[in-house]
């Protein structure tokens, strides 16, 4: 495939990669200003020339993807004789610059529950850059008209009606955040359970202070001990964000997403309200 295509085959797998692109070119080389390439951990697609120009720039793409880089670095690389190379001579005797531009995975979050909470958050994470997954047991909350202000943003939105809920659970990636506020508390459980055994997903839970006492317990009585069941979050949203409609808690949990993805700490711990149910 060619890198456009490879951009997007990225993007639809959640895979990070680097586009390459040649951007300004003296004398002679092998490719012109805009040749592109596209590299991933262990794939590239199309080519800025070969030799050692290529290989240099593949060298330090992948460097910037161990290192997780997140803003953009350039390459200067004479192509004669006389210089120091490690992949080989190139003797086109021109000069190229090379631009490397992070292409990041796109986070993944997964709202469980598309009622009055489930849709208002919706609604605001589909403005973000995210790979969004709307899950309900009841399909009538899938409903297109229903869903329709969530297909206009930047959000690739995957819509799964799951009589059986916890089996989408089971199809994310790692790390994705999850947050479960379905219409039943015993879908509810069924889900924290299942997190828990999965391990590595961020788990927040919508409801009181007497819902999650009772879910602790339920947990323990699954196998779960403490350590694990503290990793679900309940209440959820960020504290400072006070309210119990629907928009309001919307708002507060869209925020924490935010605040997660960017690395910010959400100040959860010294949270004194609760989001119900």
């Amino acid at each position: 495939m060619d890198w456009l295509a490879a951009v997007a085959h990225l993007r639809e797998q959640g895979h990070a990669g680097v586009l390459v692109t040649v951007t300004t070119v003296r004398g002679h080389a092998p490719r012109e200003a805009g040749a592109k390439m596209v590299v991933a951990g262990d794939e590239t697609w199309d080519s800025i020339g070969g030799g050692n120009l290529e290989a240099t720039a593949v060298d330090r793409a992948r460097a910037m993807l161990r290192a997780g880089a997140s803003h953009p670095d350039t390459l200067l690389l004479a192509l004669n004789e006389h210089v120091t190379t490690e992949f080989g001579r190139q003797c086109c005797g021109g000069e190229v610059t090379v631009l490397l531009e992070p292409l990041l995975a796109r986070p993944t979050v997964a709202v469980f529950g598309m009622g009055h909470v489930g849709h208002e958050l919706a609604r605001i994470l589909a403005r973000l850059p995210l790979h969004l997954h709307l899950v309900d047991s009841r399909a009538g909350q899938l409903a297109d008209d229903r869903l329709a202000d969530t297909r206009d943003g930047a959000a690739d939105v995957h819509v799964h009606h799951a009589p059986a809920p916890e089996v989408v659970l089971r199809s994310l990636p790692a790390g994705a955040r999850v947050y479960v506020m379905s219409h039943d508390h015993a879908e509810d459980l069924v889900l924290c359970d299942a997190a828990l055994r999965r391990g590595d997903l961020e788990v927040g839970l919508i409801g009181s202070r007497a819902k999650w006492a009772r879910f602790r317990q339920r947990l323990r009585a699954e196998g779960h001990d403490d350590a694990a069941i503290d990793r679900i979050a309940c209440p959820i949203g960020l504290p400072t964000i006070t309210g119990k409609s629907p928009a309001a808690i919307a708002i507060a949990v869209a925020a924490e997403v935010v605040q997660a993805l960017s690395g910010t700490p959400s100040g959860r711990p010294s949270r004194e309200m609760s989001r119900t149910p």
